[in-house]
């Protein structure tokens, strides 16, 4: 299960309607060791498409060495589908690198719902989770 704060489902979101008709994506990173989302980072969509996504490779490596300083990994892993529901594409399974990580679609394709769902991909299968969006930021263990 996916428990996030009702603050990182809101800049998802809006990150995702702002790059509309683009897809949007990025990460949430937290502690090491932790399955607790806590530091947004917004990403630029490398393809600039309505129908796929990808990290820019300079700004990749940046956020994963602020990562890596900060002592966090991606937790959450996130892009828009602008069409379609919040289903990971075939492509999306392929480049699916963080096993650890939960996949968050965002689905754009309606103005007046937000469709989020997430997923864990691990050797190409996709296991869909329940998303619990609590009302303030969870805190960090310790």
């Amino acid at each position: 299960m996916l428990r996030i704060s009702r603050t990182l489902v809101d800049e998802m979101v809006a990150h995702a309607r702002a790059d509309h008709p683009d897809e949007a994506c990025g990460v949430i990173a937290g502690a090491e060791g932790s399955d607790t989302p806590t530091r947004f980072v917004a990403m630029i969509n490398a393809e600039r498409s309505p129908t796929f996504y990808r990290f820019d490779s300079g700004e990749q490596l940046q956020v994963w060495r602020e990562m890596d300083r900060r002592d966090e990994e991606p937790v959450v892993i996130y892009h828009s589908h602008t069409a379609t529901e919040a289903y990971p594409s075939r492509t999306d399974i392929s480049f699916a690198s963080e096993p650890h990580a939960h996949y968050v679609l965002i689905s754009t394709r309606d103005p007046h719902v937000d469709e989020i769902r997430s997923y864990r991909i691990v050797d190409g299968e996709v296991t869909e989770e329940p998303v619990e969006i609590v009302d303030r930021d969870p805190v960090s263990p310790g």
